[in-house]
């Protein structure tokens, strides 16, 4: 696409409290953050971290959803303009009433004397209106879980919940969205956005026949989705990005179904959506992907872009590699289907072949006779990258181990399995001895480094140590059972 070509392409369009936005399209890399703040200035959207990790810059994404609007809280420091092309945008000036008077978020701050320097407090009350809309009566842990992405060192938190808990009983009934929905889905007609400038190009395909075939053309460029990474490569490494290819407005990339033997995600579907479908299959994956993240990262972010980044810290690669999940992989017309753990070569280098993309995941369906778990071991709850994350699959047949599968992240630089420990558990009973000959197997199958997270010897240890407690879940029913039902 050349720069004269661009002059007859279309303008960015998307809804803002409700109004018809048109931005004529420049740097695909401009922020939401940027463009609120420095050409609308609405400076309520504050920049903390430009990282997605303080909340300050939440802001809240509409898009169409069945037969309604769902509304999301998304980081907007790291979220690119182009990519609102479609939706609908919420700021916290979005949240006053024609008459002046406050939404029923912010009353409840007010009056639960929830805002102390008033730096943070724009991001929470973004974060607690997509709660609002999106939950009729949220439980304790759902509110936390709500506010996991934003940070504040002034209140304690305390106040902040008693908001949350108290903006449902406000008098006011929560707004329609009909009028909104109308408007979106006049603007799901349009043509895909795609435009070019001497030395930036964009496109934005809405169907996968022509995702296939942009990349096919531009292998050299860098496949988007929901930015979570490629947005701090922009906003903390000042990185420049030449040519890219958006995935978020391809309804099939964002498919999941349920077929007699697997789940199968598109990888465009993002890491909220993909979620619910994986905890529906396997409990056990609850906790894990509770603490992946935060909601406004999961909300934005896609579980194929965290398996494409090949990160050897990933969360989502361990179990999904444990279950024996598969990735397809397409380049042009042909698919090919490999093997998740096959898909990582080295650091950060993956088999994708030069215009090849990761167009979606097939996750096995758990048998009647085996066992998963999967863990994480993070110096924080909430948002932090693990030292170790952990999973375990075995098969169990009248006490004898028929199949074994154990895979880590963050020992190693890549995410894989642990052979060595899975060639000691198979064939053998389930009992004491071939625990601890695994943990010692699981020794020699990984030489991990020290660094920030945790020192080399810590991580062995740890390895061994959430062999031994699978162990015990594993064995003991009425440990294992617990562990289930302590998990949201």
């Amino acid at each position: 696409m050349t720069a004269g070509e661009a002059n007859a392409y279309r303008p960015i369009r998307f809804l803002l409290d409700g109004k018809l936005m048109s931005v004529a399209p420049d740097d695909p890399t401009r922020t939401v953050l940027q463009y609120l703040r420095e050409d609308l200035v609405r400076t309520g959207t504050k920049e903390g971290c430009a990282e997605g990790d303080c909340g300050a810059c939440t802001v809240v994404v509409g898009e169409l959803h069945d037969a309604t609007v769902r509304c999301r809280a998304i980081n907007s420091c790291i979220q690119f303009l182009p990519t609102l092309d479609g939706k609908a945008l919420f700021t916290v000036e979005s949240l006053k009433r024609p008459d002046g008077s406050l939404h029923p978020v912010q009353q409840a701050m007010v009056d639960a004397h929830a805002s102390q320097c008033g730096f943070c407090t724009p991001g929470f009350v973004m974060s607690l209106f997509a709660l609002y809309q999106e939950t009729q009566a949220p439980t304790r842990t759902e509110i936390n879980d709500a506010l996991a992405g934003n940070l504040c060192r002034c209140t304690g938190y305390r106040p902040i919940v008693d908001a949350a808990e108290a903006m449902f009983r406000a008098t006011p009934a929560r707004e329609s969205l009909s009028e909104l929905r109308a408007k979106l889905q006049s603007l799901a007609g349009q043509p895909a956005l795609a435009f070019a400038s001497t030395d930036r190009t964009y496109c934005a395909p809405t169907t996968l026949d022509e995702l296939a075939a942009a990349r096919l053309a531009h292998p050299e460029a860098r496949i988007l989705a929901g930015g979570t990474d490629v947005g701090l490569w922009v906003t903390k490494q000042h990185r420049d990005l030449p040519a890219l290819i958006y995935v978020g407005n391809v309804a099939a990339m964002k498919r999941i179904a349920r077929t007699a033997t697997h789940l199968e995600i598109g990888a465009g579907a993002s890491l909220t959506d993909a979620a619910a479908a994986i905890v529906g299959v396997y409990p056990e994956f609850a906790e894990l992907l509770r603490r992946f993240a935060s909601p406004p990262i999961r909300n934005a972010g896609t579980l194929g872009g965290n398996i494409a980044n090949g990160s050897p810290i990933g969360d989502s690669m361990p179990p999904l590699i444990a279950l024996g999940t598969s990735v397809l992989l397409r380049k042009g017309a042909t698919t090919r289907e490999i093997a998740l753990e096959d898909l990582y070569l080295a650091y950060q280098k993956t088999a994708l072949a030069a215009g090849e993309f990761v167009a979606g995941m097939r996750i096995p369906l758990p048998a009647a006779d085996s066992v998963f778990r999967t863990y994480k071991i993070s110096k924080r709850f909430d948002q932090d990258i693990a030292a170790v994350c952990a999973a375990f699959r075995v098969t169990l047949r009248k006490g004898t181990i028929a199949d074994a599968r154990v895979a880590f992240g963050g020992v190693a630089a890549t995410p894989r399995r642990a052979t060595q420990c899975e060639a000691a558990l198979t064939g053998a009973k389930w009992n004491d001895a071939t625990l601890h000959a695994a943990m010692a197997a699981l020794d020699r199958d990984y030489a991990p480094i020290d660094d920030m997270r945790a020192s080399a010897a810590y991580r062995k240890l740890v390895s061994r140590n959430l062999l031994q407690r699978f162990y015990v879940e594993s064995t003991t029913p009425d440990v294992a059972t617990s562990v289930v039902e302590m998990t949201p």
